[in-house]
């Protein structure tokens, strides 16, 4: 095999990504996303489109200035001032870029633009001819590129490459195109093209019939060496290319593909959970790579293949994209072979007839329960009525919050009960009621977590709706998932942290400290 053809990544998460609804970011938020970018390898940060606010230019400005080992790229319209904006604001940047555009297509050029050919063609000209006054790196897109007749899309192209344009960028802008389409038009360019082979060519496809990645993989047969896309494929309406799994599916198929990435794979799925954490918007489970379940198997007969050999139902390694292992998820689909590598992973070598004992147990809990636990499991094997099994337990619990100038600052009060039947009483603020009611909870058992994703959701529906809440917390170098339920989302998500922390104290992974204000139950009566 040939050596591998290097591509292109183009984030453009902090721009196009951040114009889908409810992913707003700030500059400090947009600035801490673009170090995470660099850090994974992306080659190109599209940065925002610092002529649309004076919030954007400055996130912009702070990002030019800090970032560096990827070029950062600013958008603008084929309109002088756009392009003026972009300079001012990449003044800093190791590696400027500015990326101009403009409409092709004859429905946007008849119904957004109001312009003929010939004054689309002369604006796109002058607007690569403007943004190379001030930089040497300029790309130019002709949006809406995959609904241009071919021959005006070849001669805008020829005629970006002689103004000097370094990259051709060809958007599927409206998610329309179909794989062999687009491979198509990207061999039809690079033949008709006057000067092709002095610019890289780029695809930006857009999600909505879901063929985004289908797509961009399709350009890149066609000839594309840059793929513009987002984590966890954020953007416009359905979104655009998932960079996660355009990566993997080059990397997992490179043989098929022969072309490779810069990307640090590893930092595929940190980056994509603390994207989650400054949006808000959370992944599906279902989402290839970086999901939830991408990595995690409850059929019995595919928990048994994978326990003989992972290749059986895992084409790439959990540990290769971020994730720290497969997960076995203990269901009601869950066989012998599953139950007892779980239970041999948290500490217990049963014998053939506790092992039927357990098994048994597991089978009736998980007719009623979606998904089994590891606490409940330590319940089955210890018994629920021993005291090692009961841990800490929640006997009352009282959160307060506010907000606004004067108002006062978040606070929760917790009660507990260790394994003697003592009482355990501790307050603590925080910057919200939840981050009090985890500082409380802390308090009171003397185990301290790292916590890195929290999450409720609705297990049930109506007025009564159960919530659940899980916890996924760091301790030593070891992740700890706890989940807990409750009608009420703040006692649900004390008994997700005491999960948590009842397993850790049980194995001795950190010894608990001291708490304070213990007393005798008897004296609360």
């Amino acid at each position: 095999m040939n050596e591998p053809t290097p591509i292109r990544i183009f984030d453009t998460s902090l721009r196009d990504g951040e114009q889908s609804p409810g992913c707003s970011m700030t500059a400090a938020q947009k600035l801490r996303f673009a170090l995470a970018l660099a850090e994974l390898g992306v080659d190109v940060i599209e940065a925002g489109f610092p002529a649309s606010s004076e919030a954007d230019r400055n996130a912009v400005r702070s990002i030019a200035r800090e970032v560096r080992g990827s070029t950062i790229a600013t958008l603008a319209r084929c309109h002088e001032g756009d392009i003026d904006a972009c300079a001012s604001a990449l003044e800093g940047a190791a590696a400027p870029r500015i990326h101009v555009f403009i409409s092709t297509s004859p429905l946007h050029r008849e119904h957004k633009l109001g312009l003929s050919r010939e004054q689309v063609l002369e604006r796109a000209v002058m607007g690569v001819e403007r943004a190379r006054r001030h930089v040497d790196d300029v790309e130019f897109s002709a949006e809406d590129a995959l609904r241009t007749e071919p021959d005006f899309l070849a001669e805008v192209c020829s005629a970006a490459v002689a103004a000097g344009a370094t990259t051709l960028n060809i958007p599927d802008t409206v998610g329309y195109t179909t794989p062999s389409e687009i491979r198509a038009l990207f061999e039809y360019l690079r033949a008709n093209v006057h000067d092709a082979e002095k610019a890289i060519f780029s695809t930006h496809c857009h999600n909505d019939l879901g063929l985004a990645v289908a797509n961009s993989l399709a350009a890149i047969e066609g000839g594309a060496r840059q793929v513009e896309c987002t984590i966890n494929g954020i953007g416009e309406r359905a979104g655009n290319c998932a960079m996660e799994e355009l990566v993997m599916a080059l990397r997992v198929r490179a043989h098929y593909y022969n072309a490779s990435t810069r990307i640090d794979s590893r930092r595929l799925v940190p980056t994509s959970r603390l994207l989650s954490r400054i949006t808000g918007m959370a992944v599906q489970r279902n989402k290839a790579v970086v999901g939830q379940n991408a990595f995690a198997h409850e059929s019995g007969i595919h928990q048994h293949g994978m326990l003989k050999h992972r290749g059986t139902y895992e084409i790439m390694r959990p540990e290769d994209v971020g994730w720290s292992q497969s997960q076995m998820v203990m269901g009601r689909h869950s066989g012998r072979a599953a139950l007892a590598d779980r239970l041999q992973a948290l500490g217990f070598n049963l014998e053939e007839a506790a092992l039927n004992r357990v098994f048994a147990g597991f089978k009736a809990l998980a007719e009623k329960k979606r998904e089994v636990f590891d606490g409940d499991l330590e319940a089955l094997v210890l018994g629920a009525d021993s005291a090692a099994a009961r841990g800490w337990r929640l006997t009352r619990l009282h959160v307060s919050t506010g907000a606004g100038e004067g108002d006062t600052l978040p606070t929760a009060s917790v009660q507990l009960l260790d394994t003697d039947d003592r009482s355990v009483s501790e307050a603590a603020v925080g910057d919200g009621p939840v981050h009090a009611l985890f500082a409380a909870l802390a308090r009171a058992t003397g185990v301290d977590l790292d916590v890195e994703s929290y999450h409720v959701s609705s297990v049930t529906t109506g007025d009564d709706a159960q919530g659940q809440a899980q916890v996924i917390a760091r301790v030593g170098g070891v992740e700890w998932t706890g989940s807990g339920t409750s009608t009420d989302i703040l006692e649900a998500s004390a008994h997700a942290w005491l999960d948590i922390a009842n397993r850790i104290v049980r194995t001795g992974r950190e010894p608990a400290r001291t708490p304070t204000h213990a007393v005798p139950a008897a004296a609360l009566a």
